[in-house]
């Protein structure tokens, strides 16, 4: 997590200020449902809130810690320096330091991913505008790089839309399902706290208590959320990766946004290369790099070890302050794409009509001819265009054995490029519904 690839409102939900805020609010609503309880006095409760407008000192507590060597017990005790020793004595009765690490870490990665829900929403509208634009813009459709047949930009940006879309969902599952706390003491037991304070712990800090908890929340939840992540980070690269190949020089049909005074290469003056596309490529294999620790950290001994926590320490700030900022990219990307529709139809056109060969297969099978004759007519002239330089229509009309099954006519209405589209206005109610 370095500045460069940073955003603030993400940052600040992983800077010590924030969690040691956050691990207070726990700790002071917590004394309130022991006072309701009966379990501590009405008055210590209320004297835990004299520290809410205090601004805890980060070096104060990093202090105590190296003495400590234990950060809640460090916590703890700059509590007690502004509250009060002997009015701070209950605080954390019958917890135990997971009940607030653990707590702390959902609500931390609930406000994150409330963040980058706002950044798909975002995204989700830059790529529906892109394709309603370029709805009907034709350009060729490839399979394993090569031409395949005609299809159109509007269609690709739908299609990213939509798998956009499905990540969305994903992430709202996902952060319903790490939305839980834990306020049950040693091992998950409830022995030492009464657990209507966990139930008012949660309602206040936004979770739903953890059904069963042993001294952790269960990591498969965090598992999860991580591994959803990461389906994201690959679907900004499935992007990221068309872009780059658009931008090449030999295909040209969109470019990112080449600003004045921007510069390509340091050796090159003509350079305009896809620095965004290439960088949003390196920041999904860093958001990817979080899902198999995440993974590794469901398997923990008995009711608890501390295997996970070095983990999450990094990958919680880190994989979150990352995709937040490849998604605002990526957004600001198609946002200003220049997409060139010219150039598109002239990459449709430069094999002479080869892409529409399948249409001339299914016609001569429709005639009667075998689909095993009717695949070497069509192949023997198509082999042609790519050895020979060959036009592909030309071939056919030349073609006795086609010629003698196909009229001209016939075989002139097999390269109508609006046969290839007219299913488009289908595909977009399916994806975005009327529009």
């Amino acid at each position: 997590m370095i500045p460069r690839y940073s955003r603030p409102e993400m940052v600040a939900i992983w800077s010590p200020e924030t969690k040691f805020r956050i691990w207070y609010e726990i700790e002071a609503h917590a004394c309130d449902a022991q006072a309701d309880l009966g379990v501590i006095p009405r008055e210590n409760a209320q004297a835990v809130w004299k520290a809410r407008d205090v601004e805890f000192d980060v070096a104060r507590i990093d202090e105590i810690e190296a003495v400590t060597k234990h950060d809640v017990i460090a916590f703890l005790t700059h509590l007690s320096e502004h509250v009060g020793s002997d009015e701070a004595r209950f605080v954390h009765q019958g917890m135990t330091s997971s009940d607030v690490l653990d707590t702390c870490l959902n609500v931390q990665l609930v406000r994150a991913a409330d963040i980058l829900l706002d950044d798909m929403d975002a995204l989700l509208a830059a790529l529906k505008r892109r394709a309603l634009e370029h709805k009907n813009t034709v350009r060729i459709g490839r399979s394993h790089g090569i031409h395949a047949e005609p299809t159109t930009m509007g269609l690709t940006f739908a299609r990213f839309y939509a798998e956009m879309a499905r990540g969305r969902e994903r992430l709202e599952n996902a952060r319903a399902e790490i939305a839980t706390g834990a306020i049950s003491g040693a091992v998950g037991t409830f022995a030492n706290i009464d657990p209507q304070v966990e139930e008012h712990v949660c309602a206040q800090m936004g979770l739903k208590p953890e059904p069963i908890s042993t001294q952790v929340i269960p990591r498969d939840r965090h598992a999860m959320f991580f591994a959803t992540l990461g389906v994201i980070a690959s679907s900004i690269e499935n992007v990221a990766i068309e872009i780059r190949h658009m931008q090449r020089t030999e295909v040209l049909e969109g470019e990112e946004f080449f600003s004045k005074g921007q510069k390509g290469s340091s050796a090159m003056p003509h350079k305009r290369n896809p620095v965004l596309s290439e960088n949003l490529t390196g920041l999904a294999r860093l958001v990817r790099m979080s899902v198999t620790p995440a993974l590794e950290n469901v398997a923990l001994w008995h009711e608890r070890d501390i295997s996970h926590s070095s983990v999450e320490r990094m990958i919680g700030p880190d994989t979150t302050v990352t995709l937040d900022f490849a998604l605002a990219r990526l957004t600001g990307l198609i946002d200003k794409l220049v997409i060139y529709p010219e150039h598109m139809l002239d990459n449709l056109h430069k094999f002479r009509g080869l892409v529409m060969s399948q249409r001339v297969l299914l016609a001569l099978t429709q005639v009667g001819v075998s689909r095993e004759d009717a695949y070497r007519l069509v192949q023997r002239n198509a082999m042609k265009v790519w050895e020979e330089d060959k036009d592909f229509k030309t071939e056919l009309l030349a073609d006795p054995e086609v010629t003698s099954v196909l009229a001209p006519e016939e075989i002139e209405e097999k390269f109508d490029l609006d046969y290839h589209t007219k299913h488009v206005d289908t595909i977009f109610r399916r994806v975005f519904g009327e529009c």
